[in-house]
């Protein structure tokens, strides 16, 4: 998840991302994370000025990654109801496979410790743009209703969140039949 950055900035981010979801944010401190990192304190001053750089930093590579995950295939000559199928089996897996990085983002995303420019940037380097994009194309195609695309996006990833954090947490199993069912659940919300 953070292979675009150096050893010295992966072994921060991902350890910060454990001892978060293990201990939350207000129990994560640069002595612990230099500690279970194995990073000393100077190193990562030299790369993050605060934990608050850190904790951004971390939420614009995960986001950059979820991305990136998730649009892979959205651009291609193929009807929009395909790619809206990929895209949301994608997010699906995504969620279900990297779960620390789910949870992160599904916690953090409207905390006062995210910067605005943070959340700008994630949301145009992220999934949510370009499946917004999508949504656009399909309202211009009359294939869904005329709302805004992006609040449509969001309509259909809250469903998708509480199934997924239901699944995490073992109260049923999402299978390949129930998500495609969701899928065509969302498919039909937005559809004309």
């Amino acid at each position: 998840m953070f292979e675009k950055y150096n050893k010295v900035q992966q072994a921060v981010l991902q350890t910060t991302l454990q001892i978060i979801n293990e201990k939350e944010l207000q129990a994560t401190s640069m002595a612990l994370i230099a500690k279970q990192s194995g990073v000393s304190t100077g190193s990562i001053y030299h790369y993050f000025s605060s934990k608050e750089d850190i904790i951004n930093e971390l939420y614009k590579g995960i986001v950059k990654f979820n991305g990136e995950f998730v649009t892979s295939g959205l651009d291609t000559d193929e009807p929009i109801r395909i790619r809206f199928e990929r895209a949301w089996k994608k997010v699906f897996e995504l969620c279900m496979t990297y779960p620390l990085g789910f949870q992160f983002i599904e916690q953090y995303s409207f905390s006062p410790y995210i910067y605005d420019s943070s959340k700008q940037e994630a949301y145009e380097g992220g999934w949510c743009g370009p499946l917004a994009k999508l949504y656009a194309e399909a309202i211009g195609q009359g294939l869904m209703m005329d709302m805004e695309p992006e609040q449509m996006v969001q309509m259909n990833y809250g469903s998708i969140v509480y199934l997924v954090k239901g699944h995490l947490e073992g109260h049923f199993n999402l299978n390949e039949k129930t998500i495609q069912s969701v899928i065509d659940s969302s498919w039909k919300a937005v559809s004309r």
